[in-house]
């Protein structure tokens, strides 16, 4: 049985993500998780709104770096989304506003620590965002969505400057469907002096070329090359 206290309890979680529900028992349904539904006949879970919140915020996601980030290509925006559109980016958000406090769990998932699980936290918080459009209009929606995400998106956009050109030149084989990225290695001179020459291989074709101080290095220059080759192809 729901407490009768819980409606109360979730007009904290409406003051969190900054939304007065019109009707509460939307944000009701988003708590409830499957395993709760299963021990308690007649309510239906949070997976259809899940289901709605989910596309909500691929589309929000979508939007809002294609307007904010005008230079980025396809590939990159598809990039940066894959950081902020998962369980784990999404999780914390979660976690950020006390999401796990309010869900519903059965007795099962909340003696194995389901309040805490990265999988029922984001799906949880994209049944909110479908809790908000079904309460509201898309608008409204979008709205609420791009305020709480927005951390996210800065936060993604630092995670992807910090990848290294190896990490990207990977992803990017992966992504266009190319064979991995294979790194031939040679050395010249004294050890104390020693130079590194490298160059990477996509398949048979050789896509770059460096050199430095450590193998590090050479394959790092090596793979800039690369990237720049196949982002420009």
């Amino acid at each position: 049985m729901v407490p009768e206290s819980f409606s109360e309890s979730l007009q904290r979680l409406s003051a969190k993500i900054s939304y007065q529900f019109s009707d509460i028992t939307l944000l009701e349904t988003a708590m409830r998780h499957s395993s709760w539904t299963a021990e308690n006949d007649g309510y239906e879970s949070n997976e259809r709104l899940e289901f709605l919140g989910d596309s909500l915020i691929g589309f929000v996601v979508a939007d809002v770096m294609y307007r904010r980030y005008p230079d980025f290509d396809e590939g990159k925006l598809t990039d940066l989304r894959k950081i902020v559109v998962n369980s784990t980016a999404l999780s914390r958000v979660a976690i950020n506003l006390g999401v796990g406090e309010f869900v519903l769990l059965g007795r099962g998932e909340e003696a194995g620590g389901g309040r805490t699980k990265t999988s029922i936290l984001a799906n949880a918080l994209e049944a909110v965002f479908g809790a908000v459009y079904l309460d509201s209009d898309s608008q409204h929606a979008y709205e609420v969505a791009a305020r709480l995400l927005n951390d996210s998106i800065d936060e993604a956009l630092a995670a992807l400057k910090k990848l290294d050109a190896k990490s990207q030149l990977q992803e990017l084989a992966a992504r266009l469907e190319r064979p991995m990225p294979e790194y031939r290695v040679t050395n010249e001179g004294p050890d104390h002096a020693k130079i590194f020459f490298a160059d990477v291989f996509l398949g048979e074709e050789m896509l770059g070329s460096g050199s430095g101080r450590s193998k590090k290095a050479a394959e790092e220059q090596a793979a800039q090359q690369a990237c720049a080759i196949l982002l420009t192809s």
